[in-house]
């Protein structure tokens, strides 16, 4: 009995519920049911492993935005320029280390969560009620939380919007936009109206470049592309019953978008909203109840509404987290706010290019380039990998260039700090002195 108290007192001193089955790694302990807990002193048999959480510290009590350079080094943290999945803010982060162990007094991990119970609940709806409020998304839209991340949207759509004879347009300005298109050869008849994969997908089409299928269930785009570095500021018309769809992954929240222009928006959530694990769904109603017979249950837009994105078993803890990033990004103004601050990152790094006296090269048409993913490349690929251990050095990494692609590429989503972008610049500079000829 003695290694059972141990156990209860250990738990109690953590803050956390002994409920269920408690399996104790301490000699002469058995495996109990233990209901309750008993009030105890903290012992040495069970360590603490955090301080009992009090009132959380939410992030709106934090607001007033990017770290600083000392902020990033005292935490003995980088400057994570990753394409995805991408850096978190900082004080995001420490807000779910802070809750961890112990959610709020819950008396347990988010993770260990029920995602039925009231906790979770709570958690859920808060997280689409922000998400709401941030893209001002109209009443007459569902928003999903779904599993699989935009690869596996990339099959929803054709399986929710049309029937296997049906056409879908397809305007292709990138890796992810093509393989959209090749999906969708499973379920539909998509139809390819415009492709800059002859000029390296450097570019973004005119209106007057390509012409829409009449009669057409909807016309897809990737609104940026995240390996390319090309992004729609301006979003193709459609008519009659023709639906709009865009992949927003790499862009999603970076910026306000008109949500009622589009029948459905949906992104992964890896690049600019939270951990891998979950994809978000904006979708009109009318436009459910209208998958294939054939559509995998799973894959059924209906399936998540009528369910409240709680079918099965969701990744719990990244909902969790992207409520926080959510709550974040509030507090920073809403996405008007956000978006000056994305713009003026990307015109700093973009000016660094330009000024470079061509040392520094981006191969996107300047009218579409990325807030987002910055792609450069150097007289030599011995210059870059160069280029890329210095980085490394100095706390700069993931900025090598995607492997279809090469060059260096700085994915500069919301949450990297100004200062890490300006510390990006300076290197740039000092590079360029020491290997220019």
């Amino acid at each position: 009995m003695e290694g059972v108290m141990a156990v209860q007192q250990g738990v109690v001193a953590n803050g956390r519920f002994a409920v269920g089955d408690l399996r104790s790694g301490f000699k002469g302990a058995s495996v109990v049911n233990v209901k309750g807990f008993v009030k105890a002193a903290k012992v040495e048999a069970f360590p603490r492993l955090v301080t009992k959480c009090t009132a959380a510290s939410s992030i709106a009590e934090q607001k007033g935005a990017d770290s600083s350079l000392a902020d990033v080094e005292a935490d003995g943290r980088v400057f994570n320029f990753a394409a995805g999945p991408a850096t978190l803010p900082a004080k995001v982060v420490k807000q779910a280390q802070e809750e961890l162990f112990n959610w709020r007094n819950s008396g347990m991990s988010v993770m260990e969560m029920s995602h039925r119970g009231k906790e979770f609940t709570s958690i859920i709806q808060k997280a689409e009620k922000d998400f709401r409020e941030l893209l001002k998304v109209p009443d007459n839209y569902e928003v999903l939380f779904m599993q699989g991340g935009a690869s596996t949207l990339f099959s929803c759509i054709p399986l929710n919007l049309c029937g296997p004879e049906d056409v879908g347009d397809y305007i292709v300005t990138g890796s992810w936009s093509d393989k959209a298109f090749k999906e969708a050869k499973k379920y539909c008849k998509p139809n390819l109206v415009w492709s800059g994969k002859s000029e390296k997908y450097t570019r973004l089409p005119a209106a007057s470049e390509y012409k829409l299928t009449p009669g057409a269930k909807f016309v897809h785009i990737c609104a940026n592309e995240t390996i390319q570095g090309v992004e729609f500021k301006d979003y193709p018309e459609v008519d009659g019953d023709t639906v709009l769809v865009a992949d927003v992954s790499s862009n999603f929240c970076s910026k306000p978008i008109d949500v009622s222009k589009f029948g459905i928006i949906y992104g992964g959530v890896q690049k600019n909203i939270g951990p891998a694990g979950v994809a978000i769904a904006i979708v009109r109603k009318d436009l459910l109840g209208k998958a294939q017979e054939q559509t995998p249950v799973m894959l059924d837009f209906k399936t998540h509404a009528d369910n409240n994105s709680l079918y099965n078993t969701p990744p719990c803890f990244t909902i969790y987290v992207c409520g926080l990033v959510f709550e974040d990004l509030l507090a920073q103004g809403g996405l008007e706010a956000v978006e000056k601050r994305n713009i003026e990152k990307a015109q700093l790094l973009y000016d660094a290019i330009d000024g470079s006296n061509g040392f520094y090269k981006c191969p996107v048409e300047k009218s579409v380039r990325s807030c987002m993913n910055v792609p450069f490349t150097m007289g030599t690929p011995e210059l870059e990998a160069a280029f890329l251990k210095e980085a490394a050095s100095q706390g700069m990494v993931q900025l090598k260039g995607h492997r279809s692609v090469g060059g260096v590429r700085a994915s500069i989503y919301n949450a990297m700090p100004k200062a890490g972008v300006e510390k990006l610049v300076s290197l740039m500079k000092s590079f360029q002195a020491k290997n220019s000829s």
